[in-house]
Order: C-alpha cells, then structure tokens, then sequence
C-alpha cells in the first residue's frame, strides 16, 4: 500500500529534522509551512527548511486554502497516510501596549485560526479513507522567567497553550473515529533528529495504546 506522510507548520528546525525523518520512510512527502510574517529582530533570521519532497503553499488564515492543500497533497501522493502537525512559532517579543491590531491578527489566523480549517479537512479526509495517523507536535515552552528586565514571548507560548487545547479537544471527539490520533511532546533541551526517529517509531508501529493522548519523549527510555 501506498504511504504517504504530510507535515504541516511552523519552519524551525524540528520541522526540517521531522522532513529528514520522513525521507527515509517514504520515497517522497509532502510539506506545508506557516509563512512568517512577524518582522524578526536584527540577527534573528529563521532556519531554513528545505525538504526533499513536495513544498505546498498554504494560507493559515483561508479555509479554502486549508481544504486546497489536503486535495494537493493528495493528489501529490496518491494518499495520505499520516499528517503531522508540528507547533514550534518563532518568539515574538512584544509588550501588550506595542502589539498592533496587524500583528494580533496575524498570532490568531496564522498561529490559532489556521490549526481549526487544517485539522477540520484532515478528519474529513481520514473519515472517508477510514484509516491513517493525525498527529500533533508541541514541544513544551518555558514560561517561568519574571522580572521588569525578562522579555515576554507574546507569541509562542499562546500560539503553544491554544494548539494543546485544541489537540486535546480531538483526542476525546475521535475516539471512536476509524484513524488515530496522537499527541507528541518533549520538555528541556532536546536533540530534534532524537525526537523525531522517536515520533516516527511510535507513528509506525499504529499501536491504538499510543492514540488519543500526548506521548513524552524521553531520551532514555527510547535508547533503552
């Protein structure tokens, strides 16, 4: 049968490891990536991803972008087998009184709006495929720091705390769903090509222990 995997969202370089993961288990996938349109303070430039498979573009904030880009991938691949959703947005530092409603707009649709179209055609698709993966990435963020000289991350840590929710809302209404659904997620300093064989291995096996909740990686448990 014919595998074909998706990863969707943010550029980071967990998003490029998990492409380089999937490059060795399928001959060819498909990506999307959530344009970055906060301007990055000086120096602070994004990594690149450059995945060996199909690059689709897509609209976070359009419905119907969400629902052209399930059609193009699978057209692109025949069929998708699993689609992992990966949740790392770029730190934007911002005191709430400097926020512009331009930036507020783009936190919800890119980061929080874009997550409801995607995951909605993803379920259609895998409800009349009656089979396949959806799982979601979220590594865990710091939130601890205080003090007047702290800078505030107004993005990734919400962007991180409604991507969760949201997850965790799909996990309980897909419960008796014919495809599974799995959370992936990590705290502290972490080797991203470690985490993703690690996501895929669990992926692959299509075990129904792993589905409808969050699986925490831990280095040595993994190695063992």
């Amino acid at each position: 049968m014919i595998r074909g995997i998706l990863i969707a969202g943010n550029e980071s370089s967990l998003f490029t490891a998990l492409a380089n993961e999937a490059v060795k288990r399928v001959e060819t996938f498909a990506s999307a990536v959530i344009p970055n349109r906060f301007p990055m303070p000086a120096g602070g430039l994004l990594p690149k991803s450059e995945p060996a498979g199909f690059s689709l573009s897509w609209n976070p904030a359009s419905p119907i972008s969400a629902r052209t880009l399930v059609l193009a991938a699978e057209n692109r691949l025949e069929r998708i087998s699993d689609a992992v959703l990966v949740c790392s947005p770029p730190a934007v530092f911002r005191t709430a009184e400097v926020l512009t409603p331009e930036e507020i707009d783009i936190l919800v649709n890119d980061h929080m709006r874009g997550w409801f179209f995607l995951v909605r055609e993803l379920a259609l698709y895998f409800q009349r495929v009656k089979s396949g993966t959806l799982s979601f990435v979220a590594p865990e963020f710091n939130t601890s720091g205080s003090g007047k000289n702290v800078q505030t991350d107004m993005l990734g840590p919400s962007a991180s705390a409604s991507f969760r929710a949201f997850a965790q809302g799909i996990f309980t209404s897909s419960a008796n769903e014919s495809f599974l659904t799995m959370g992936f997620t990590a705290s502290g300093s972490i080797v991203n090509e470690d985490f993703s064989a690690w996501l895929f291995k669990i992926i692959d096996e299509g075990s129904k222990k792993n589905s409808g909740r969050w699986n925490k990686f831990a280095k040595l448990n993994f190695f063992r």
